[in-house]
Order: C-alpha cells, then structure tokens, then sequence
C-alpha cells in the first residue's frame, strides 16, 4: 500500500507539473523551491558544519544561479512566451544541483570563470565605484534612510503583533477574568460625608437660653 500511495502521488505530481495550470502556479513555486529555497537551507547546513567542500559547492552554485538570474532579466518577457520556458527552466535547476553531473560546476569552470578571469580588471573598476558611489548616497542621505528603517522596524513589529494575535488568540473566558479582576471603585463620599457630620461638635447654647436660666435662678 505504501508502495501504490507513492507511486500514485508521484504521478498526480509529474500531472501537475506538466499541465497548462502548473505551467503558471506550480511550475513556478517549483522553481522558486528547487532554486532558492533549497539551496538556501544547504548553504546554511554547509556554514553550520564549518564543512569547506560543501561551502564551495554552493557558493559555486550561486555564483551560477546569480548569472542565471541577470540573463533571465533580460530573456525572460521574450522567453517566457515560449512553451515549456518554465519546465526547462526548472529541469536546468535540477541539473545545476545534481550530485551526479553537478551542473554549476560545470556552469562556472566553462564559462563563468573564463569570462570574469578576462575581464576582471574592469569589472573591478565598475565595483569599487559602484560601492563608492553607493557610500557617497549613504552619507547624503542619512536622515531619510533612517527614517525609513524607523517606518520599516514599526512596520515589522505591526505585524509581528497582528501574527501573534492570530496564532494566539485571547479566549473570552480570559477576557472576562482580566474584566473581573479589576480593583474596586473607593466607597462613596456621601458616607464619609455623613460620618463627618456626625462627628461634628454641638453647637454653643443661644444668649436667650442663658437669660431663661439666670431668671429662674434669681
């Protein structure tokens, strides 16, 4: 049963894959997948370990991907009308990573390298003006840059905070509890009010009691 339940998703796969809905949905999350994300991941295993053969294979393969990447800029409004541009695109990705061919390898010892070795005096020229003028924008413009990673970091916690209220939502029976702890109001004035009346001394007999008094006496 294992055996029949994957064969058969393999087919539903390779289906999707080849019809004319991957060819602009799955086709292309396949390409992002295979061409970034994973490699992505065994960048970072390769860092991890500390493990130099595996460090160079994929620095390799972003060196080709990259280059990939600028030619596509420019190929791929045309390219992109043909048939099948995003299945070859994908199976050149494939074979960029296979172990067994190791295609950027390949990539990058016949043509990258060769390219970059004879023109690398100029394009060290082009870089450090680049990076220059690049510093040069930075200074300039300090202020508005860090009013915009101000804008950026408040952007990021927003929603950071609409994430964490989606994942963990309050309950109404917490609400009600938070609602029910809530201290209690001070007593009324009007109590104190009355007490402190009360408590007041009497007040001083009238002269005409004390002139009633002093008749009877006499």
């Amino acid at each position: 049963m294992a055996l029949l339940g994957s064969a058969i998703s393999g087919e539903v796969g390779l289906r999707l894959l080849l019809s004319p809905l991957g060819t602009n949905v799955v086709i292309r999350t396949a390409c992002c997948t295979v061409g970034i994300a994973l490699p992505v991941y065994n960048t970072f295993k390769a860092i991890e370990k500390k493990d130099p053969v595996q460090q160079k294979k994929w620095l390799v393969y972003w060196a080709a991907f990259g280059t990939f990447s600028l030619v596509e800029i420019f190929s791929d409004r045309i390219l992109s009308w043909c048939p099948m541009y995003y299945h070859i695109k994908f199976a050149f990705l494939v074979w960029l990573q296979l172990p067994s061919v190791d295609g950027a390898k390949i990539l990058y010892e016949r043509h990258i390298r060769p390219f970059l070795l004879r023109h690398q005096a100029r394009l060290d020229k082009v870089a450090d003006g680049t990076y220059r003028e690049l510093a040069k924008f930075a200074n300039s413009h300090q202020g508005e840059i860090e009013f915009a990673r101000s804008v950026v970091m408040k952007i990021i916690a927003s929603a950071n905070q609409m994430i964490q209220g989606v994942l963990h939502p309050t309950s109404p029976i917490q609400g009600q509890k938070a609602v029910g702890d809530t201290p209690t109001a001070p007593a009324p004035a009007t109590e104190n009010g009355r007490k402190a009346v009360g408590d007041t001394p009497a007040a001083p007999a009238s002269s005409t009691e004390n002139h009633d008094s002093a008749e009877s006496r006499g």
